[in-house]
Order: structure tokens, then C-alpha cells, then sequence
């Protein structure tokens, strides 16, 4: 390992990554439901849910909760199975309310739920740097560019993760099960999908998910998603579109 600028071997190496994690967007503060809600989705499909870590969201509620009613809520979300890891930036009774629980701020959450021409602005102090896609060593990056489409000619594998930043991405091999592909814009497989699906990354609620061979562990569109449990039985393997009808994710096959 070739030593660094100040002259010797790092013993980590820090990079940062698109990833996909769960938004828990708080409507009402009602523990007992919340909980009992996580629970149901953890005991419904609790290969994706069960230790999955989630960003919880409290903007859409009129008034920060106090760090007491957040930490309640923390560890009634961690007896239903999931990790609560960040909170989603808001305002900065919730940059305080994080800062008091000793948990990261996430700006990038919000934009999931605000209008494509007014992302939030949040202050540079309380940002998380710029998401980009993983390097190599856990991607599978071959060709495409920021803002047009992204083509990916091999298969993508289990545990691999491909992210088209600002456009669309086409996949002409398999994604196959544990692994996850992004895009800001629309998906298009034409193999095998038996990953994780997620289009309009950045809330683009136009996006579609277009797939030849559909067996999805999870399919999403602006935040809108399904998992494998809640898909008619008879859709898969079948050619098919994904896309949001009003605040509905709709899944058909193909003609």
C-alpha cells in the first residue's frame, strides 16, 4: 500500500457512496403505531427490513420533538428490528435535536419529498458531503455520464451497487439478487432483475422502471416503493413497467 501525504500507510480508506437507505417520514407522532407499523413491514419481508437501517424524518411534523420523545422513538424502532442511524435535516431545532441524540444530519433525505424546483438549501455546516456512486472496487462502472444516460454491459452482481447520477441507466446483463442499482432518472434491464431497483433517486417522480425478466427483491420510484412480498406472484418473470400513478406505485406487465 503506497504511503500517503504525510508519509505512511493509512490503515482505512474513507470514500463515499450512494446508498440506499430507508426514510421513515414521521406524519404523526404516535410511538405505539409507528413501532407497530415497523414491526409489521420487518415480519412482512424481513429480508429487507429486519437490521435495515433507517433515516427518520421528522419535517413533516409542525414541531420538533423533544430528544426524551425522540430517543423513545429511537429504541421503539429498534425492538420493531430496524437501526435507526441519522435524521433527515429539516430545520435547526432538528440540526439540535440531532446533535443532542449524537446522530448524523442527512440534507439529501428531504429532496425525496419537495418539489423538483426547490430542493431544500440547507446550511454547508450541516450537510453530509456529496453522495456519489461507490468506487470500483464495489461497482460494476462501465461507460455514461452525469446527466445522460448510464449503460452497463456486464452483469451486476450480489453485493455490487451502480448509480446514474442525473440520468438514466441501461443495464443490458442480469442484476441479480443482493445487488442494488440507482438512478435519477428511469431504469432499463434488459435481463434478469432479481436485486433492488430504485429510480428517481433524486425525487423524480417521472421516472420508470422498465425490466424483460422481473423478479425484484424491491422496486421504488421517488421514494415509492415495493418489496418482493407485495408483488402479484404472476408478474414475475414477466416483462414489465414500474411507475408512480398520483402517490400509487404501479407495477403492469408489458404487452
Amino acid at each position: 500500500m503506497a504511503a500517503n501525504e504525510f508519509g505512511f500507510e493509512p490503515a482505512g480508506e474513507l470514500r463515499f457512496g450512494q446508498v440506499g437507505i430507508a426514510n421513515l417520514r414521521i406524519l404523526r407522532l404516535d410511538l405505539e403505531r409507528l413501532a407497530e407499523d415497523m414491526a409489521a413491514r420487518v415480519a412482512r419481508a424481513p429480508a429487507m427490513f429486519a437490521g435495515a437501517a433507517v433515516v427518520i424524518d421528522f419535517g413533516a411534523l409542525s414541531t420538533c420533538p423533544d430528544a426524551a420523545v425522540a430517543r423513545a422513538l429511537i429504541d421503539r424502532l429498534r425492538t420493531a428490528g430496524v437501526r435507526p442511524v441519522a435524521l433527515a435535516y429539516g430545520t435547526r431545532e432538528i440540526e439540535a435535536l440531532a446533535a443532542s441524540l449524537d446522530l448524523p444530519l442527512l440534507a439529501k433525505f428531504r429532496a425525496q419529498y419537495e418539489s423538483e424546483s426547490s430542493p431544500p438549501s440547507p446550511p454547508e455546516r450541516s450537510r453530509t458531503r456529496p453522495q456519489r456512486s461507490v468506487e470500483p472496487a464495489t461497482r460494476a462502472d462501465h461507460g455514461g455520464g452525469q446527466g445522460g444516460s448510464r449503460v452497463i454491459s456486464q452483469p451486476v452482481r450480489s453485493g455490487q451497487q451502480v448509480y446514474a447520477e442525473g440520468g438514466d441507466l441501461v443495464l443490458t446483463g442480469q442484476v441479480g439478487a443482493g445487488a442494488e442499482v440507482i438512478a435519477d432518472g428511469s431504469i432499463h434491464v434488459y435481463g434478469p432483475l432479481r436485486g433492488r431497483a430504485l429510480a428517481g433517486a433524486s425525487g423524480n417522480t417521472r421516472a420508470r422502471i422498465f425490466c424483460l425478466d422481473f423478479a425484484a427483491e424491491l422496486v421504488s420510484v421517488a421514494g415509492h416503493y415495493k418489496v418482493i412480498e407485495e408483488i402479484p406472484a404472476g408478474l414475475r418473470g414477466k416483462p414489465v413497467q414500474v411507475w408512480l400513478d398520483g402517490a400509487s406505485l404501479r407495477i403492469e406487465q408489458l404487452p
